[in-house]
């Protein structure tokens, strides 16, 4: 059973070596398609699949946690057993704490289907104490990560670098509120890797080994 996850800053390339590292390893992406499979086996119809993930997910100000309740995620499609036979097709309002709820479940499962690169969704606190999952950060200087998201996104300087550190700031919210964890903190980590300082093809190279060591350890 080969599972790794990863954590990584918006603009750092994780993707690019996420894609890579699975390539390498043979492992599944956890992606929508990969959790509706998934969901199935620990009976979660699909209609209630929604990915709240850290990019849906915007952080909230003071005044709004203190005087909204729980927002609502999505209206998803439910299905019941009636009373006289046949299923009855209903709606129900997922609010964050019943998002997180399936996210749970999906990663849950989605770890004993085992081969799986997990990027975000909490990963490394939900698998936290799997001794066979290998947990990764991957890091990148703003400066960098601004010109980066400037070429992908067609932004000025100034658009990329909020967006790179309003979406930081959403995550790492995310991840205190739903997880209870700070996502800076290393000892979260087997590794992290600084892909401005390393590049690419070392990023990948250090995660594919320590991924095989992690494995040869637990055999």
């Amino acid at each position: 059973m080969a599972v790794t996850t990863m954590s990584r800053q918006t603009g750092s390339g994780a993707e690019e070596v996420a894609d890579r590292v699975a390539e390498e390893l043979g492992l599944r992406m956890f992606d929508k398609g990969l959790m509706m499979r998934v969901a199935a086996e620990v009976g979660i119809h699909e209609s209630e699949i929604v990915d709240y993930s850290e990019e849906e997910y915007e952080a909230r100000n003071f005044f709004e946690r203190l005087f909204s309740r729980q927002r609502t995620v999505a209206e998803v499609a439910t299905r019941t057993r009636g009373t006289i036979g046949g299923e009855q097709i209903g709606t129900q309002v997922l609010d964050e704490a019943r998002a997180i709820d399936l996210i749970r479940a999906t990663v849950g499962a989605a770890y004993e289907r085992g081969n799986v690169l997990i990027i975000g969704r909490g990963g490394q606190a939900i698998l936290e104490d799997k001794p066979d999952v290998l947990h990764v950060r991957v890091v990148t200087p703003l400066e960098e990560r601004v010109m980066r998201l400037q070429e992908q996104e067609n932004l000025t300087a100034p658009q990329a670098r909020r967006l790179a550190m309003e979406r930081d700031r959403a995550t790492a919210e995310y991840l205190r509120t739903f997880h209870h964890i700070n996502w800076d903190d290393p000892t979260l980590y087997h590794l992290a890797v600084n892909t401005g300082k390393l590049g690419m093809d070392k990023a990948v190279e250090l995660i594919v080994a320590a991924a095989k060591g992690l494995q040869e350890a637990a055999a």
